[in-house]
């Protein structure tokens, strides 16, 4: 019995002194864009710290942990403004932030994770969907919570094959990023046997559409834009611009559903999400920001988490271990969505569900029943191992 008692004081006198210890500081760091991006619907306009906040709760949830941990986390915030280097600001914040999370396009993704890779920081792409980042570009410094266009369109094309809705209608908008959405959706139908029908091109004329006629113009406009068409059982749209899509739902020739760019929207996160755990963390979120929470939110929220899920495991606050483990075969990290979330290492792209949303309710949650793989049914969404051309460098 003495000796027992002696045991368990001294283990009372260790944990004592662990908890009296300095926590060792794990620096993270924020860049973005200024500024937000316009949406048509003045319901889905960004809040300025869109993304950011996201950032700031998982910093306090790693603060949570790092109470008994011995850790502590720091968040500093860094906005490019037009005319600024990204490289530059990237440098600033890596002085002090040995991870840094990262929502910028992709050439200037690019430009920052070659200055930094010599540094050794880690960086996480929170935002940028392109596929080229994971493919031709990758770069081994550069974990992506963001998901790819293709594992969108796969996540959407899912569902519709599912619901055996396999003729679509395909309308893509004349901008650069519509027609890399456009190009994902095409390799999803042939993926899945669906058939696109017709494509229709719309056309941006510029000119503002929140005037008194604006509602009339459009009512009249995109019937006329989208009658005539073969059969079809739903029309998908690739308008990332957001020039036209948020206006087909309810305005088609045909009495047909909507997906792709609007209707039905796949989406890494949703606001309406609530379950597997989602709705204390939604309710955390609303508390902290006045605000729901959105994809880029989620997607920043998951870039912290895993650092913190990291250094726990590790109890190390070295980046190079931390990536490590990242990298490697036991990482995994909890993140509301019904599965653990695991790394893809061939291109180091987080694999995840994706919501099916409609504006109000998550309608589906994909990968779809039925829709088997050898490895991960995760890797049915988006570039499989064998598709990959990356070779990160």
């Amino acid at each position: 019995m003495i000796r027992w008692l002696a045991g368990l004081i001294g283990f009372g006198l260790a944990a004592t002194s662990a908890l009296a210890a300095d926590p060792v500081t794990i620096g993270v760091g924020y860049l973005a864009i200024a500024g937000t991006r316009s949406t048509l619907s003045l319901a889905e306009q960004p809040a300025e710290n869109d993304g950011l906040a996201g950032a700031r709760l998982a910093i306090e949830d790693n603060n949570t942990t790092g109470k008994f941990t011995g850790q502590r986390f720091t968040l500093e915030e860094r906005r490019i403004r037009e005319g600024e280097d990204a490289v530059q600001a990237a440098t600033a914040l890596a002085e002090k932030n040995g991870f840094i999370i990262a929502d910028l396009p992709a050439d200037a993704l690019l430009k920052v994770a070659d200055a930094l890779r010599d540094r050794g920081t880690l960086l996480f792409n929170a935002g940028a969907i392109d596929e080229r980042l994971r493919e031709t570009d990758c770069r081994a410094n550069v974990i992506h919570t963001a998901p790819t266009r293709a594992m969108l369109a796969d996540a959407l094309g899912q569902y519709l094959v599912w619901k055996k809705w396999s003729r679509w209608l395909l309308v893509v908008g004349s901008h650069d990023e519509d027609k890399l959405f456009a190009d994902a959706i095409r390799r999803t139908a042939a993926r899945f046997g669906a058939k696109i029908v017709q494509e229709r091109t719309f056309e941006d004329k510029g000119g503002a559409r929140r005037t008194d006629s604006g509602v009339a113009q459009i009512q009249r406009q995109i019937p006329v834009f989208t009658q005539q068409a073969p059969a079809y059982d739903v029309l998908v749209a690739a308008d990332e611009s957001e020039v036209f899509g948020a206006y087909l739902p309810y305005r088609t020739w045909d009495p047909r559903p909507v997906a792709g760019s609007a209707g039905l929207v796949p989406r890494s996160w949703d606001a309406s999400q609530d379950q597997w755990g989602a709705i204390q963390m939604q309710n955390r979120f609303i508390k902290l920001n006045l605000r729901r929470m959105t994809a880029r939110d989620m997607q920043a929220w998951t870039a912290v988490r895993m650092i913190g899920e990291a250094t726990s495991r590790t109890n190390s606050g070295e980046v190079r271990k931390v990536t490590d483990f990242i990298k490697g075969p036991d990482f995994s990290v909890a993140a509301f969505k019904g599965t653990r979330l695991t790394l893809r290492d061939w291109n180091l792209q987080l694999r995840q569900p994706i919501l099916l949303v409609d504006g109000r309710m998550v309608v589906s949650v994909s990968p779809q029943e039925g829709f088997l793989h050898q490895v991960s049914e995760l890797d049915t969404l988006g570039y499989d191992r064998p598709e990959s051309k990356c070779k990160l460098k």
